[in-house]
């Protein structure tokens, strides 16, 4: 049964925070390096997408513990595979071999589960984060006008990793964290190149970030512009993630739930970080403040984002089988 099938029939499971995992193996320098890359010449400690290399296991069973929790959405652990990200460790020749190994450890693991469930089929989900650049904004506060990236970069970026997803099989891909929606505009270009020239098409999704209680994104748009926007792009969901907790979104999904021709996903953080970059909220107690998304019938696609855990997206999936999800009904804005 397809993505879109099974979207039309319930509310969907994303998986929750891959660098909370991560953080909680505590792992070193030599534990990022491994052995092929012991003698490395720059420090790769916080390189998350390179563990897909380095340590494989722990990412599988990242993955395996959201699929236990109940999750339909596993995304690959790729949110900085690209080669602007990459830069700053300087392994941009290893793109292509990043991307490639994070979609097969998700896929094997979404497959292991889907055979133990049939009922309830798994879905890979390439993940594309938005990269450590705008193209909307000036990094130098003495020349506005001055911009480090372009479209056509931004756009040649975005196709080189989802060409690598697609040819490598995933169920769909996620433009994500959206801080800035020229960037996501030169992604979603980047991939539907990348679909041309493969001839392999699949569900797209679009997640866009509010920096704070502004409710705008930190290229400066409210979350209806930030609908416009995008709404030119055939888009399977539209939603919110990262940045702020569960209650702080609701008046954001609300608007996205009134106008958007697309499904709505929603994968807060849980809450927002505390005085040691923490996240504080229990999974009874995120559990209790995305209710409102459900009794409202905001969502289609629920999970987590910053400081969630298995344990979150647990005991969201239990509560989700007692809702339905939003129907479209209405048209953009």
């Amino acid at each position: 049964m397809t993505l879109n099938q099974q979207i039309e029939k319930r509310i969907l499971i994303l998986d929750g925070a891959m660098g909370t995992m991560i953080q909680k193996h505590t792992l070193e320098e030599e534990d990022y390096r491994g052995e092929r890359f012991r003698d490395f010449h720059t420090s790769l400690k916080g390189n998350n997408d390179l563990l897909v290399l380095t340590q494989p296991t722990i990412i599988k069973n990242i993955h395996r513990a959201y699929l236990e929790a109940g999750a339909d959405l596993i995304e690959t652990n790729t949110f900085n595979a690209n080669s602007i990200s990459m830069i700053d460790y300087d392994m941009v020749d290893l793109v292509d071999e990043l991307n490639i190994v994070a979609v097969r450890l998700a896929r094997e693991a979404c497959d292991e589960y889907t055979t133990k469930t049939p009922h309830q089929p798994r879905f890979v989900v390439g993940s594309l984060g938005p990269t450590n650049k705008t193209a909307s904004l000036s990094p130098q506060v003495n020349d506005p006008g001055y911009r480090d990236v372009d479209f056509d970069t931004l756009a040649a970026v975005y196709y080189q990793q989802a060409k690598v997803m697609l040819e490598t099989g995933v169920d769909a891909l996620l433009v994500e964290t959206i801080f800035d929606t020229l960037n996501a505009k030169a992604a979603f270009f980047g991939i539907q190149q990348a679909i041309d020239d493969t001839g392999i098409q699949v569900p797209l999704m679009a997640s866009g970030t509010i920096t704070d209680k502004s409710g705008r994104t930190l290229s400066g748009q409210t979350t209806e512009a930030f609908l416009i926007s995008l709404e030119h792009i055939d888009l399977l969901s539209i939603g919110l993630n990262c940045a702020l907790g569960a209650t702080d979104l609701i008046p954001y999904l609300e608007i996205l739930a009134e106008h958007a021709p697309f499904y709505i996903s929603a994968y807060p953080n849980a809450g927002l970080p505390n005085a040691f970059g923490g996240y504080d909220e229990t999974a009874e107690m995120m559990r209790d403040y995305v209710r409102p998304f459900l009794e409202k019938k905001l969502v289609n696609i629920l999970g987590g984002c910053c400081g969630t855990t298995p344990d979150h997206i647990r005991l969201m999936a239990e509560l989700a089988k007692a809702y339905q999800p939003r129907k479209i009904t209405t048209p953009c804005l």
